[in-house]
């Protein structure tokens, strides 16, 4: 039910099945109505070309570069975004890397009413598709996280390829396990702590699969939201690197062709 939040209408909304980390249905988590709109406005730029100027939006001119933008928690409908950019710059070139750059936060805070509000990083599934295009198509993924990567997008974040998996200096990266709430039946209810179940297994193997991490101390990790910095993320075996600036022309990763390591 809606609540009212400081004359700024507040209100729990249902985010959906897997939403938030969550295997189980009716995940709800509160969220102000002002900061929940869609960005209304997205810069245009000209591109000089031969052929005269063009207009891009900004997301559109990046994809050009082979930058796809992954920014806020992971959905059906950002995960199936994302998912037909990989595929289209593979359809391009099946050498050139691409670059996913993530900011997929947990915590927003809202001007209007002064609260500081959770919001998880994303639909397991949604993520786990992301997570599968990421591995199934040729061209390497270099993984770049600004801001924060919560829940499936740290997952992400570590799914980059091997020496390309970067954070900035003040990122923050946050793992836990999934999450969620049932209701209906008792046999209903079991089948889905079932499958809570197996989705925690899932997400820890993957997680220790591309961290190099005992599994036991994946599972220590994700008992709990567990925060870190990006240099504990490198010490954790989530990002390769912290960039503090662009890299230098001899070791820039935009520009020279990487091979994606060969699967086993």
């Amino acid at each position: 039910m809606p609540v009212v939040c400081r004359g700024v209408r507040c209100f729990r909304s249902l985010l959906g099945n897997l939403y938030g980390g969550a295997v189980l249905p009716f995940n709800t988590q509160p969220f102000c109505s002002k900061w929940a709109r869609p960005m209304s406005l997205v810069p245009i730029v000209l591109d000089k070309t031969n052929h005269g100027e063009r207009a891009y939006d900004i997301y559109s001119r990046l994809l050009k570069d082979r930058i796809i933008c992954l920014m806020g928690p992971i959905n059906d409908e950002i995960a199936s975004l994302v998912i037909a950019q990989l595929l289209y710059l593979q359809s391009e070139d099946k050498k050139l890397p691409i670059h996913l750059y993530i900011n997929s936060p947990g915590l927003v805070f809202c001007d209007s009413c002064h609260e500081l509000y959770f919001l998880s990083g994303g639909v397991v599934t949604a993520g786990l598709a992301v997570y599968d295009t990421m591995q199934y198509i040729r061209p390497a993924v270099a993984t770049w996280c600004v801001g924060q990567a919560s829940s499936m997008g740290s997952l992400l974040l570590a799914a980059g390829a091997p020496g390309l998996r970067f954070a900035l200096p003040h990122a923050r990266i946050m793992i836990h396990q999934p999450s969620g709430s049932a209701h209906g039946q008792a046999s209903d209810i079991k089948i889905h702590a079932e499958e809570i179940l197996k989705m925690r297994k899932i997400l820890n193997a993957i997680y220790a699969t591309h961290t190099k991490q005992p599994i036991e101390q994946i599972e220590k990790w994700m008992d709990r939201d567990y925060f870190m910095t990006a240099d504990e993320a490198v010490t954790a075996g989530i990002v390769d690197r912290v960039l503090k600036e662009a890299p230098s022309a001899k070791i820039d990763v935009h520009n020279h062709n990487i091979k994606k390591p060969s699967s086993a």
